[in-house]
């Protein structure tokens, strides 16, 4: 007879009335906190709230990782995020000679300890340019091959004062159907757009491949595993600081030295490359978005196959003639715009200097190439200072 009390009981069936109206304010209030967030939109401005170079040090790459128990790290698209996260965010030294690398998985160090990364190995040579700054290496490179989503990350990398940017790059990150392969480009359609619209790159800024959020994907309840990704790279934090671990170091398969009688590339077989056929475009516009600032654009390293069908292919990735005709294009469009350019494509040729891939480096040859760009750093950090004191 309890349980039915509120049938006939007045009281009871006061408090139920009460429930229920507690219920409806729960809801109404539900439904305002969802439209307020999709009109306001805040995780931009909440990707900009760190801890990282706060309660603890910066990360020194960006971050990226699919197992974040072992790695303590996790790939999200929210870039203000992470350069929030990465030391480049912290403040400038006066005497720091600020230089940004970017590039693909090879700058951002794929099987690599921070320290032997690309930007690592510059730091430890302790480079200073002439008139006495310390030249001071930042990794913003980030894995997956697209020119479009380096040149996304140039221009966001350009807040932070850079007195000298670094873009890598190989074959790879030139052909048209990888401009769009990244997450990262796919998910940040307006500055992308704005990129694309404001350099004439020719790439359609309505490709539907862009993730474009509608009024009801920005609902609260929709962008609840974004908000989440975001506290969870804050509480990574600790575990990084504490251990230095950034990213998982699985047993790998080496690099393929016997390659298979494929002449193939993209979608193209054997013919003369245009420059329709290669983002040419996006470099261009790379070295107009920096401005006056300096730009050394290099063509990175890979390991040349001396095995099988090494007469078809240079390595597993690219065969001979479509690599060939890529350095060709690139000198000409280098010479003609008057860019400082380094080939550096077959500097590091050996096999054991390479792990899982023909472009990802071991730590000795990632110190060798070190030696090769911090030179060339010095070199265009004292041309530029001469010519400012001109």
């Amino acid at each position: 007879m309890q349980t039915w009390k509120w049938l006939y009981d007045p009281a009871a069936a006061f408090n139920w009335r009460f429930i229920f109206s507690v219920a409806i304010r729960v809801v109404i209030l539900f439904v305002i906190v969802n439209v307020v967030f999709a009109l306001v939109d805040p995780l931009p401005a909440l990707g900009s709230i760190s801890a990282y170079n706060h309660l603890f040090r910066g990360r020194e790459r960006l971050p990226y990782g699919e197992n974040a128990a072992v790695s303590y790290n996790l790939s999200l698209n929210q870039i203000d995020a992470m350069f929030e996260s990465h030391v480049v965010a912290s403040r400038k030294d006066d005497d720091e000679f600020r230089v940004v690398l970017i590039g693909d998985s090879a700058v951002w160090g794929v099987l690599l300890e921070p320290d032997d990364t690309l930007a690592g190995q510059i730091n430890r040579l302790d480079y200073h340019t002439a008139d006495g700054q310390t030249v001071q290496a930042y990794n913003l490179g980030y894995p997956i091959w697209s020119l479009t989503k380096d040149l996304l990350l140039l221009d966001y990398a350009l807040d932070y004062d850079p007195d000298l940017v670094v873009w890598l790059f190989t074959l790879g990150s030139f052909g048209q159907a990888a401009q769009m392969r990244s997450p990262l480009v796919q998910h940040n359609p307006d500055p992308v757009e704005d990129l694309i619209k404001r350099f004439d790159v020719n790439q359609d800024p309505n490709d539907p491949r862009f993730v474009r959020l509608s009024f009801w994907d920005k609902l609260f309840i929709r962008r609840r595993r974004d908000l989440a990704d975001l506290m969870r790279l804050q509480l990574y934090g600790v575990p990084w600081a504490v251990t230095g671990i950034d990213q998982e170091y699985p047993d790998y398969e080496p690099r393929l030295i016997d390659l298979p009688a494929d002449d193939t590339w993209e979608d193209y077989t054997p013919q003369t490359l245009t420059t329709d056929d290669l983002a040419l475009d996006v470099i261009r516009a790379g070295v107009d978005l920096v401005g006056d600032t300096p730009i050394v654009l290099i063509n990175e390293p890979m390991f040349l196959s001396d095995g099988e069908n090494s007469d078809i292919r240079y390595n597993s990735f690219f065969p001979r003639w479509a690599y060939d005709e890529y350095r060709r294009l690139l000198d000409d469009y280098s010479a003609r715009y008057g860019w400082f350019y380094l080939d550096l494509w077959d500097g590091i040729p050996e096999a054991d200097c390479y792990t899982d891939s023909a472009v990802h480096l071991t730590p000795e040859c990632s110190a060798r190439l070190g030696k090769l760009v911090g030179a060339a750093i010095v070199e265009l950090a004292d041309q530029a200072g001469r010519q400012d004191n001109d």
